[in-house]
C-alpha cells in the first residue's frame, strides 16, 4: 500500500479550511488543519508534508512570519508553501510573499481547478522523492548485506539483488520521466522545474551507483564499442 502525502492547510477561518478539504479531498491525500501559525509549526515538529498551504492574514503570527519560521528550519526549509490571501496590495505585497520563500502566491477567491492541478504536482514530486529515498536506502542495506556474506544478507545472489533494485529504480525513472514531460506541458514555474531536475538528478546518481556494481563494470573491464 503506498503512504498517502500530508498536505498541511493552515488559515484562523474554520469556513476556509473547510472549502480548501473539499477542494484538495478529491486528490485522496491526508489533510491536516492548522488555525494559527504556532500550531502549523507545532505540526511540522513531528509530521512530513508534501506542501503547505498558508494564510497571509492571520491574528498573532501572520503568513510571513509563519514561513520564515518554517525556512530557518533544516527540517521543514525544503517544503513548498503556497500562500493565499484576500488582499492584494500591488507588486510589494507579492514580492514580499516570495521572499518569505513562497512556491506559488494565489489570491482569494481562487480557482479551484487551479489549486488542485498545483497542488497534485508538488505532491507527485514528493511521493517521487519518497520511492527514491526508499530505493537508495534498500541498496544500502543490500550493500552492506553483500559485503558480509557472499550471497547477500538474505541469501540471495548478488547479481539477483541488482536485477530487483534495477528493476525498481527503472519503475521510478519511468515515472520521473513521465512527470516532467507533464510538466512542461503545463509550462510550470520555474521552481516546480527546478524541484523536478533536482530529482532527476538524484535517479541518474542512483542510476551510476547501480551500474557501477554490475559483473564486468570495474576497472578491468573491457570499453563497450562506440554507439552502445
Amino acid at each position: 500500500m503506498v503512504q498517502k502525502a500530508k498536505i498541511l492547510l493552515v488559515d484562523d477561518r474554520p469556513e476556509n479550511l473547510l472549502a480548501l478539504e473539499a477542494i484538495l479531498s478529491a486528490l485522496d491525500q491526508t489533510l491536516v488543519r492548522a488555525s494559527s501559525g504556532e500550531e502549523a509549526l507545532k505540526a511540522l515538529l513531528t509530521d512530513d508534508f508534501a506542501v503547505i498551504l498558508l494564510d497571509v492574514q492571520m491574528p498573532g503570527m501572520d503568513g510571513f512570519e509563519t514561513a520564515a519560521h518554517i525556512k530557518r528550519r533544516e527540517r521543514t526549509r525544503d517544503i513548498p508553501i503556497i500562500f493565499l490571501t484576500a488582499i492584494n496590495h500591488g507588486p510589494h505585497h507579492t514580492f514580499r510573499g516570495y521572499a518569505a520563500g513562497a512556491v506559488d502566491y494565489i489570491s482569494k477567491p481562487f480557482d479551484p481547478w487551479v489549486l488542485r492541478a498545483k497542488v497534485s504536482v508538488f505532491v507527485e514530486l514528493y511521493m517521487k522523492n519518497c520511492q527514491l529515498r526508499e530505493q537508495a536506502s534498500l541498496l544500502r542495506v543490500q550493500l552492506e548485506g553483500g559485503a558480509r556474506t557472499p550471497a547477500g544478507g538474505d541469501g540471495r545472489e548478488p547479481a539477483g539483488v541488482l536485477a530487483e533494485l534495477s528493476a525498481r529504480l527503472a519503475a521510478v525513472e519511468e515515472q520521473a520521466e513521465a512527470l516532467s514531460k507533464q510538466l512542461d506541458d503545463e509550462s510550470a514555474d520555474a521552481t516546480v522545474l527546478a524541484t523536478a531536475a533536482h530529482l532527476e538528478r538524484k535517479l541518474t546518481g542512483l542510476r551510476r551507483a547501480l551500474d557501477a556494481l554490475e559483473p564486468g563494470s570495474g576497472p578491468g573491464a573491457p570499453t563497450p564499442p562506440p554507439g552502445n
